[in-house]
């Protein structure tokens, strides 16, 4: 890109031009952009993501983003001009009011008063341009070095193939600023601000003059600081509320705003309750679901995978690859695994007992999708970003065929693929192993498009099935009574269980439930032997056989190791001629239910 007979300078007190060092309070994003417009790449930055979050104007002090785009990255330019829909044309200097007064002098020159001038985003854009045409065609001594900051810009340059005559002439013009050679020889650049990319027109975000830099949540080190300097602020020593040190608290509030974790401390100084485990977990939760706009649901885990009964070669591989994580051996571990198998075999349970058993948070995904145009990419960008900022971190996604979508979904004018794309995108980026672990839950894992199933994604494929064990669905039945709240005495449960191989734990949990129910109107908070009885002899089955035949042979197909097969489905395999003959049993039965 040519010079300017200037030297390039974007930032900082000083000013940080091409030949300086970037302050080492500046976030990684903002040093992006600084090497994008010193490498004459483009002038035009698309920021998203975390853009309501306050960032680092200093070595103590945070501020907000056009902030810290005025005092830091623009600190010695001539004139910096804000815009947004409420407010229209304005010129800001962040806690500088000399500079503030100055710029206005400036601008008042060259476009006259700017409150004056309409908000309406047409008009603004033009007053733009035109200080853009007067700055090309000034001699070089009389050029304003002009950072434009346009937030909210999906409003300005909205998504969608229905523009009007006026989005049309918005994203035309942006398109011209940033695509000019005149522009990019000037010290011009052009900051479009919004939290969600997918807000602003795909044909501005995509084109190659234009970079678009994602503004993550904080990290350890820049949570760790700001908590000290806020708790600084309250004059209380943080052993006066709290049973976490400031490191310890900037490690476990991964995934949460510096704005979030204000809320935090003040709740704890201010509340007069005292930020202990209990509390923290209360205020973490609430604050990351909050941030994710109640798209995730933060889990808990209270068991792990001991608690787990069956399945011991699917136990074993999980155990291992759970000391794997703890050890930081995360090259070795899986992307994600597909946890599959008929309705009722503890999907979800085993699931959340591995996030127990590595001992890191669990967050089940949740319905992202909306009826509005761009609102379900902006929705699963938000997710995704904070997904990002927990890890390590298990995200648990049930029903994965329904909510993951596909590549060739049609009828929704490409919303489901746009999706499927940017999941399987994120499933398969490496430098997330061992950090994001994916589980993908479903009875019917042939839904699943093989893009999400295949190696480098969700790769280890987990099957199960109903007990068929004797032994194993007494000590089901022991063990679920316990988590259920109660007991059941092991001679109280009957040598031979009736039903065996047609229960899956969700039944036996409700045959649990009736005889606890039975038991507690009899005067006792034990399950008892003739209440368990009457429970047993008195449940019917699910009598779906063909539904829950291909869940099987579905789920045996999946398999990726052999050791998960019990002996009976092993069996089966070798009974029906191998993986072939069985897909085409799963073919006919499908057929079978499709015409019904």
């Amino acid at each position: 890109m040519s010079e300017t007979t200037e030297t390039k300078t974007l930032a900082g007190a000083d000013g940080v031009t091409k030949a300086t060092a970037l302050p080492a309070h500046f976030p990684p994003w903002a040093a992006k952009l600084a090497e994008l417009y010193f490498s004459g790449t483009t002038s035009m930055f698309v920021v998203h993501g975390n853009t309501f979050d306050v960032v680092r104007t200093g070595a103590d002090k945070w501020g907000g983003l056009a902030d810290f785009l005025a005092e830091q990255l623009f600190g010695r330019w001539d004139l910096v001009i804000h815009y947004d829909l409420a407010r229209g044309l304005r010129c800001t200097a962040g806690s500088n009011g000399k500079r503030l007064q100055s710029m206005v002098e400036t601008a008042a020159k060259w476009l006259g008063d700017l409150r004056q001038l309409p908000r309406d985003p047409t008009k603004g854009l033009a007053a733009i341009d035109l200080l853009v045409q007067k700055n090309v065609m000034a001699d070089d001594d009389k050029r304003l070095r002009t950072a434009v900051i346009i937030d909210h810009a999906g409003y300005v340059a909205p998504s969608g193939d229905n523009l009007d005559l006026n989005e049309q002439t918005h994203l035309v013009t942006l398109l011209n600023w940033a695509s000019s050679p005149y522009v990019k020889r000037l010290n011009m650049a052009f900051i479009l601000i919004d939290p969600r990319l997918s807000s602003i027109a795909e044909r501005l975000t995509s084109n190659p003059h234009v970079a678009s830099l994602e503004v993550p949540l904080p990290d350890a080190t820049e949570r760790t600081a700001f908590l000290a300097a806020q708790i600084q602020s309250t004059g209380k020593e943080v052993s006066t509320f709290s049973d976490y040190g400031v490191d310890e608290l900037g490690k476990l509030t991964a995934g949460i705003g510096l704005t979030d974790l204000e809320v935090l401390v003040r709740s704890a100084t201010e509340g007069q309750r005292r930020l202990d485990p209990k509390y923290f977990r209360e205020l973490k939760k609430r604050l990351i679901e909050r941030q994710a706009q109640g798209m995730l649901e933060f889990v808990e885990p209270k068991w792990g995978l001991d608690t787990v009964v069956g399945h011991e070669a699917a136990k074993k591989r999980l155990l291992d690859d759970a000391e794997l994580i703890k050890r930081g051996e995360l090259e070795t571990v899986p992307m994600g695994y597909l946890f599959n198998g008929p309705v009722g075999t503890g999907k979800s349970f085993l699931a959340t007992c591995v996030a127990g058993s590595i001992g890191i948070p669990a967050v089940v995904l949740k319905n992202f999708r909306s009826k509005y145009v761009g609102e379900t990419e902006g929705n699963l960008e938000r997710v995704l970003g904070v997904m990002r900022s927990m890890g390590p971190v298990v995200i648990i996604v049930d029903e994965a065929d329904a909510m993951l979508g596909d590549r060739d979904q049609g009828g929704d004018s490409g919303v489901g693929a746009r999706i499927f794309g940017m999941i399987a995108s994120q499933m398969g980026d490496t430098q997330y192993r061992g950090r994001i672990i994916w589980m993908l839950l479903t009875a019917r894992p042939d839904l699943l498009p093989i893009d999400l199933k295949r190696q480098g994604r969700a790769e280890v494929h987990i099957p199960l099935f109903y007990p068929t064990d004797n032994d194993e669905l007494r000590t089901m039945i022991m063990v679920l009574a316990r988590k259920s709240g109660t007991s059941v005495a092991e001679a109280d449960v009957p040598a031979e269980i009736p039903h065996r191989g047609n229960l899956s734990g969700a039944d036996i949990e409700g045959i649990i439930g009736r005889a606890y129910r039975t038991s507690l109107l009899a005067g006792s908070r034990t399950i008892t032997k003739d209440a368990l009885a009457q429970a047993l002899a008195g449940f019917m089955p699910s009598t779906q056989t063909l539904e829950r035949e291909a869940q099987e042979l579905a789920a045996i197909i999946e398999c990726t190791d052999v050791e998960f097969l019990p002996p009976s489905k092993l069996e089966k395999l070798e009974k029906l001629g191998g993986r072939e003959k069985m897909q085409e049993r799963l073919t006919a039965i499908k057929q079978i239910l499709e015409a019904r």
